[in-house]
């Protein structure tokens, strides 16, 4: 087990490695990985299932705790990067169906990778876990909604069967991994390690297989498309900052919030765009998982080598004084 925990530990910290690598052999070799596609809702279901055998009340304490800085977050979540994403479609002049992938990876709740983020940033990971794990929750009602009211000036949105999709790829898992949990408990905690390294497997799994489904489309849009996600999370964890600043939330909700908004489920938008549009709509999602899991590391690299400093320093006057 203790080998296990190490590969799966191994596989979450190098993460965007697996993602990029794997992106670059499905883009050259797109026959070795189209068959996954038929797949893409099983394995976000099994990722989901995974959340919820981690989930517990102690990761709802925050909503008690904090009510602010959660709805702030989750109200983030579900504004910003909805409203950037039909933004930059309109700007850009996107295809319908890239416009469309856009806006659905930006209508999407965050990931579970915001929570590693955010504690490898030093900032508030209950905070961080609470907003995940509310807008996921949200997400079968949110996500349609929000879908159907940006991007039907682009294609046709059916909110009633995505509302579906989500309920069977992210719900009805997440409800299921938590009633296991809740009955099989300590056989939970002892396979819990090896969660990572499932996720990891699920993601690239997913990406590789909208690369190679649009590995001739991507030498078109490719770029375009890269510039306009590399902008959505971007601009999405600045405004989250600022947003939490401006509503005087403490500098660890600061950094957590920023890094909620700025980082989505991008699975979950890719299963739903070759669910209920077409695979070109995957890309800005796949694209996006490439993208958010080095930006992210990034930051909170930045953010918390910052705080080990505050901390040091501050060690060091107290020596003083």
């Amino acid at each position: 087990m203790k080998t296990l925990e190490r590969i799966s530990k191994f596989a979450g910290n190098t993460f965007a490695v697996w993602v990029i690598i794997f992106a670059i052999l499905s883009y050259f070799l797109p026959s070795g990985f189209t068959w996954i596609a038929p797949h893409i809702s099983l394995l976000l279901g099994i990722i989901m299932f995974g959340m919820g055998l981690t989930l517990s009340l102690n990761d709802f304490k925050a909503v008690f705790k904090a009510p602010k800085s959660v709805l702030i977050g989750v109200i983030g979540q579900f504004t910003i990067m909805p409203l950037l994403a039909f933004g930059l479609a309109n700007a850009f002049g996107l295809d319908p169906e890239v416009a469309v992938g856009v806006i659905l990876v930006g209508c999407c709740p965050g990931g579970t990778a915001s929570n590693v983020m955010t504690f490898l940033a030093k900032g508030n990971t209950a905070l961080s876990v609470a907003v995940t794990s509310i807008s996921t929750l949200l997400a079968p009602i949110l996500t349609p909604a929000l879908t159907l009211l940006f991007a039907s000036k682009w294609l046709p949105v059916s909110a009633g069967d995505m509302f579906m999709s989500i309920v069977k790829i992210v719900l009805i898992p997440i409800v299921l991994g938590v009633i296991v949990k809740l009955l099989f408990n300590k056989q939970v905690e002892k396979s819990v390690a090896a969660l990572p390294l499932i996720s990891v497997i699920g993601i690239v799994a997913v990406a590789s297989a909208v690369v190679a489904a649009n590995s001739e489309k991507l030498l078109q849009n490719g770029l375009l498309i890269f510039v306009i996600v590399v902008l959505h999370n971007g601009l999405g964890l600045l405004i989250g900052f600022l947003l939490a600043k401006i509503l005087k939330l403490d500098y660890k909700d600061q950094k957590a919030i920023s890094i909620e908004v700025g980082m989505q489920n991008s699975g979950l938008g890719a299963g739903l765009a070759i669910a209920h549009f077409s695979p070109l709509a995957a890309v800005p999602s796949a694209i996006f998982s490439v993208w958010h899991n080095i930006s992210g590391p990034l930051l909170a690299t930045w953010w918390g080598k910052k705080a080990n400093k505050k901390d040091s320093d501050n060690q060091g006057q107290d020596k003083v004084a």
